[in-house]
């Protein structure tokens, strides 16, 4: 048990010590909870620094697309950025971050899961450093399934069973809707959600030949198959609920099923947060016609560009606030229960922390087991479960995202949708001069 709980530690206050003293640091990061955590408690750093932050908290679509325009353009607005396991790779080889292999030994490298390390690479260099990393499974409300009866089937069940039990605890006449996913629109939004149905569906965004594939039979019944679950027993208005709203709808009580990030746990299951905290439970996300790429994969991360000019200060931040000394510092402030999840080894040996998180073990086995590189039934040319690792998807999946919004919403037909989806797609591949 380490009892720091008000104290910058002497390991990391021996990171920070080298950095510059009275820069003011701006850094863009995502509305979630963690981050606002980060933000309360990051006054310690500033304080035994003399080092202050400026912070730019965004929701996510919007945060993704300010941050990628200021990389982009050598901007130089942000001096830290909040990205993920599809930006760090991409914008590293390209030349527009700050190498992080440099934060010393006191960092502890070798504690961070492998996987996550991997998904912040390019070319064995590291580009960003994770704050927290996530799969995804399905949280469901205990009493609401033993109120009427159901019954969880050995192993992943299908879709098709799932549907089957959001249909016998969907009660929207006392304000609880049977299942609660993702229809925002966005690459990163309902695309994280679509993108692994999709592949349990047995689809694949492109062949081998890198043809797009989106108005292919396996899209249709995914697509088909959210939107009928989402209009029969979704909240209304689901266009307009991401991961954020969504949480907030399951920590009230309003849904009885969710499929989303293993990350929300630390909320979900927090007294203080939820009203459904004692309960909830979880299970694996559904498969269909195969298991394969059904749990995402996914580290929030933060990254220094090449445009700042305060990369000392910068990384001293980063080697703090990653650190496993502020994991410890998180779960003696606030809970151990939202203690930072899925990039620390020593997290997942901190009893304190099994103890509070009835989830730990299952997090930490969904993040290993992910598997980027074999997440489709069929072959395909690229990596990823629910993006793909190339520049052009961040505007090809939002375009999908934003026509499958369009389709939930009633605005036009799933064979509309997909069909203006994989026109885009062809359009954008072959600007693109795919194949390479």
């Amino acid at each position: 048990m380490h009892l720091r709980s008000t104290l910058v530690s002497a390991s990391v206050m021996a990171l920070v010590a080298g950095g510059a003293l009275a820069e003011e640091l701006t850094i863009a990061t995502v509305n979630n909870s963690d981050m606002i955590i980060m933000q309360e408690l990051s006054s310690k750093w500033e304080e035994a620094t003399g080092n202050t932050l400026n912070w730019v908290v965004l929701e996510e679509n919007v945060l993704r697309q300010r941050v990628t325009t200021d990389i982009a353009t050598n901007g130089g607005s942000f001096d830290i950025v909040t990205i993920g396991a599809y930006e760090a790779p991409i914008w590293g080889a390209q030349g527009w971050l700050v190498a992080l292999d440099d934060l010393g030994d006191a960092y502890n490298y070798d504690d961070i899961f492998e996987p996550v390390l991997n998904g912040l690479s390019a070319d064995g260099t590291l580009y960003a450093v994770p704050f927290y990393a996530e799969s995804s499974f399905t949280f469901y409300r205990k009493d609401l399934f033993d109120a009427a009866g159901v019954e969880l089937p050995d192993g992943q069940m299908t879709y098709d069973q799932f549907a089957e039990i959001v249909a016998k605890v969907h009660d929207p006449d006392n304000g609880v809707f049977g299942t609660c996913q993702r229809g925002k629109a966005g690459w990163g939004e309902n695309m994280a959600f679509v993108g692994p149905l999709v592949n349990a569906f047995g689809g694949r965004w492109f062949d081998m030949d890198w043809k797009p594939t989106i108005d292919s039979d396996a899209w249709h019944n995914a697509v088909t198959y959210y939107v009928d679950l989402m209009n029969e027993f979704g909240p209304p208005g689901a266009t307009a609920n991401g991961h954020n709203e969504n949480r907030a709808l399951f920590a009230d009580g309003k849904c009885a099923t969710w499929v989303d990030a293993t990350s929300a746990a630390g909320y979900i299951f927090n007294p203080d947060e939820s009203s459904v905290a004692d309960k909830t439970d979880f299970f694996q996300a559904p498969k269909q016609v195969t298991d394969k790429g059904t749990g995402w994969f996914w580290a929030w991360a933060l990254a220094i560009p090449k445009s700042s000019q305060k990369a000392d200060a910068a990384k001293n931040f980063l080697a703090w606030s990653t650190s496993e000394d502020y994991v410890n510092l998180v779960g003696e402030t606030k809970g151990w229960v939202a203690a930072p999840p899925g990039t620390r080894k020593s997290t997942y040996e901190n009893q304190a922390y099994l103890d509070a998180a009835p989830f730990a073990k299952t997090v930490e086995n969904s993040i290993l087991a992910a598997n980027p590189a074999d997440a489709t039934l069929e072959p395909v040319p690229y990596t990823g479960v629910q993006f793909v690792a190339i520049p052009e998807f961040q505007g090809i999946g939002n375009y999908v995202g934003q026509q499958i919004a369009a389709a939930l919403a009633g605005q036009m037909t799933v064979d509309e949708a997909l069909k203006n989806s994989q026109q885009f797609a062809e359009r954008e591949m072959a600007k693109a001069g795919y194949p390479k």
